[in-house]
């Protein structure tokens, strides 16, 4: 490693340390943030620049049409851009730069897409195979608890024995930057996780993680959308990952009770505007309502 490459990255190394420690954020959020700096650092060596003074404005320019050039995409460059940011803000808090050379360096906009969704039917297609062992015991409960709770995976890996409050009507979830929120479990989820708790008293394990493997570990997010993938595709699904069950979730609230403020909490968004998602979602639903209902919407068949 060059003089240079590590003055640069003893820099993001202190920086992610204070992202962890000190702002709280996930180690996936900070390996995300180091491999997006670290492009930049092999930027910076590539045209020679070896201090934090040298790199201007026109350079950081320069570093976003380098990644448009190797074709990534405008939503890989918009958290590219947000890691530089914060990165130079950091720099600045510290007092290594008067300013940041990436203050006035815009984001792309990219396409706005929507999530994925299942409809409750779908949903009841997904949970009607019954249990051949004890994996499909546990992967119900694990469907039924992201569903109904609308957790994101991560959560549902993290959660343990000892988070359920109010006889298992409630699980606490330690959600993204290490917030604390509490989420109603349904009468489903309640019955599947029941049953599996029981199945899991024969694997041995001392860990308190509520979903274990067979080996007694905490099962992994990867074995998880492994799983729902694969039980997707035998119930004539295509595939599906955990993150569409929490869109789901969402949306299916939406569109019974229409309450975003509470979606909000319920989802963990330190933001509405995060939520506001799924209104469009719901927009989408109530158009196809009314093409299929009012008399006036369109042509009938001749």
């Amino acid at each position: 490693m060059s003089a240079k490459q590590y003055f640069f990255n003893a820099l993001i190394f202190d920086y992610l340390d204070f992202l962890k420690n000190i702002k709280g954020l996930s180690e996936n959020t900070a390996k995300a943030y180091q491999r997006d700096l670290s492009k930049f650092s092999k930027f910076l060596e590539s045209i020679a620049i070896n201090s934090l003074e040298h790199i201007t404005e026109e350079i950081c320019s320069a570093w976003v049409a380098d990644l448009f050039q190797n074709n990534v995409s405008a939503r890989s460059i918009q958290r590219h851009i947000s890691s530089a940011k914060g990165f130079f803000g950091y720099m600045k808090k510290i007092s290594l730069v008067q300013s940041s050379p990436f203050e006035l360096i815009n984001s792309p906009k990219s396409p706005s897409r929507l999530p994925n969704i299942l409809s409750p039917e779908e949903v009841s297609q997904l949970l009607s195979f019954k249990p051949k062992n004890i994996q499909d015991k546990r992967d119900i409960a694990i469907i039924e608890l992201i569903y109904s709770s609308g957790l994101r995976v991560s959560e549902a890996v993290n959660s343990n024995l000892s988070d359920f409050e109010d006889n298992n009507n409630f699980l606490r979830v330690i959600g993204k930057g290490s917030k604390t929120r509490l989420v109603p479990v349904g009468r489903f989820a309640q019955n599947a996780i029941k049953i599996w708790i029981k199945e899991r008293k024969n694997i041995l394990t001392i860990d308190d993680a509520l979903f274990v493997n067979l080996r007694g570990g905490r099962i992994s997010a990867r074995s998880i959308q492994e799983r729902l993938k694969s039980i997707a595709l035998m119930q004539g699904l295509p595939p599906v990952n955990p993150h569409m069950l929490r869109h789901s979730f969402a949306t299916h609230l939406l569109e019974s009770s229409g309450d975003l403020r509470s979606i909000q909490e319920l989802l963990g968004h330190s933001s509405l505007s995060t939520t506001q998602i799924y209104t469009r979602l719901d927009y989408q639903h109530l158009i196809k309502v009314y093409e299929n209902s009012h008399p006036r919407a369109h042509k009938k068949n001749a």
